[in-house]
């Protein structure tokens, strides 16, 4: 017995393309399957059309990533230290929820790394920031510049986070390696490595020390 045709008036009804449908397929891609994965193509398969549809919404590959990663950026702005916290603690807040998103998603990271951020949540990023560095007593000129400095510090940091993520081995394990690795260099050749290995692997909160080395670097450096 044959199978009777089916009408194409049947099938669902495909949801209307939009920006952030594409956006949110694409990150739905990169978290399931990695960045290798996610191409124009992938993604045209996933909405069940042609990647030609896609170019109305966005310009091309990294134009979709640079949306990627605005969309990832969008709880940042609204975190909420507790009340009655100083602005330095409310950066480093701000600062770390940054770096938490970029670093969640593969690859989103080198996004911010290559370029001047555009984003409506990652302009609200930077509009923080620049608010709590005028809080702080900077002057315009010193704010505008050290809000680059510690932007590109926070994406630097997710992208050593994500990276680690990525090969799925922990920090912990990757540094117990490297220490492993420089406990067999010849100290004739590495004499300050080897005599400074203990210091270079010893535990300890360099996340809050590097932002508190920025913060007191900007505090004592105005620009101009």
């Amino acid at each position: 017995m044959s199978t009777p045709p089916v009408s194409r008036r049947a099938r669902p009804a495909k949801a209307p393309l939009s920006r952030e449908v594409i956006v949110r397929t694409g990150l739905d891609i990169l978290d399931r399957d990695g960045l290798d994965a996610l191409t124009m193509r992938r993604v045209a398969k996933e909405l069940d059309t042609g990647p030609a549809s896609l170019y109305v919404y966005v310009a091309n590959r990294d134009d979709l990533m640079a949306a990627m990663l605005d969309q990832a950026l969008g709880p940042v702005p609204h975190t909420a230290p507790p009340a009655g916290t100083g602005w330095r603690e409310r950066l480093h807040a701000l600062m770390r929820a940054a770096i938490e998103a970029m670093s969640r998603h593969e690859g989103l990271a080198q996004v911010a790394l290559g370029a001047i951020p555009t984003g409506d949540n990652a302009l609200l990023v930077i509009d923080r920031m620049l608010a709590l560095l005028k809080e702080g007593g900077l002057d315009d000129t010193t704010a505008a510049w050290a809000v680059d400095l510690l932007y590109l510090h926070a994406a630097a940091a997710a992208a050593e986070q994500s990276a680690y993520d990525t090969k799925a081995q922990d920090e912990q394990t990757a540094v117990a390696a490297a220490d492993a690795h420089f406990a067999a260099l010849p100290p004739d050749r590495y004499p300050m490595v080897t005599a400074l290995r203990g210091p270079l692997f010893a535990p300890g909160d360099r996340d809050t020390w590097g932002i508190d080395v920025l913060i007191n670097g900007i505090l004592r450096t105005p620009a101009g």
